[in-house]
């Protein structure tokens, strides 16, 4: 319809079949009610079941217990507790959460070892992260970290992590609930932050905007937690 590229996603849910384009210049959209066979539903289920399994730990993945190198970081950046420990690769890892069942991590090397970030299932679409009531406002950020820093300065706001500087149809679809959407990422990624706020604001219609940081938002900088104060204190 449009010739966008890996920009269509179709889906169905549970018998409802949905499809979109996130391309900026189309708005093919829509839903409609399909016929689920037997097996369709069996299968379903089993899928569900599945993921309510969850993710299991690596043996070498252990909870945190106050190990230094991790009590030094988790210092650094003002992180709370319910971390663990790669104790393999000396990582502090992020246990990812999805209806309150783990389903993937992400872990930092703590000894500038590659790679930087290592995900353990790759399952995981975000990182969410949010201290207080949900007040709709949800600021989209890089990394788990960042996530973790938005909710620690701004209460009820809701940290995202999309685990790269690339923003998917999941990402969007993930985030439509939402009321005000903040793009932050990296200042390297300055040139995304545009070009994310003008797609979703077409995909979604939600008030989003494209913060302009002057450091990683994990830096806490001054200027920038002022600006990002400012910014989820505005109404709308």
């Amino acid at each position: 319809e449009c010739g966008g590229y890996k920009t269509f996603t179709a889906t169905n849910n549970m018998g409802r079949l949905l499809w979109n384009c996130y391309k900026a210049s189309c708005s093919i959209s829509g839903s409609k009610p399909v016929h689920m066979s037997v097996n369709d539903i069996r299968q379903a289920i089993e899928r569900k079941e599945k993921a309510q399994e969850g993710f299991v730990m690596p043996e070498h993945v252990v909870p945190y217990r106050g190990q230094p190198d991790v009590t030094r970081f988790m210092e650094r950046f003002d992180l709370m507790g319910g971390l663990y420990h790669d104790v393999k690769d000396n990582r502090v890892v992020f246990p990812i959460r999805k209806d309150g069942i783990i389903i993937d991590a992400t872990g930092r090397t703590l000894n500038y070892a590659k790679p930087k970030w290592l995900r353990y299932t790759g399952e995981a679409d975000v990182y969410v992260a949010c201290q207080g009531e949900p007040n709709g406002i949800a600021v989209i950020v890089e990394d788990v970290i960042s996530a973790n820093t938005i909710c620690s300065v701004c209460q009820n706001v809701t940290g995202i992590a999309i685990l790269g500087t690339s923003m998917s149809v999941k990402h969007i679809e993930y985030i439509q609930d939402y009321t005000k959407i903040i793009m932050a990422l990296d200042p390297d990624a300055s040139n995304k932050n545009l070009q994310y706020r003008r797609e979703i604001v077409s995909w979604t219609g939600i008030n989003t905007i494209a913060m302009r940081l002057k450091n990683d938002i994990k830096y806490k900088e001054e200027e920038d937690i002022s600006l990002l104060k400012t910014l989820c204190n505005l109404s709308g």
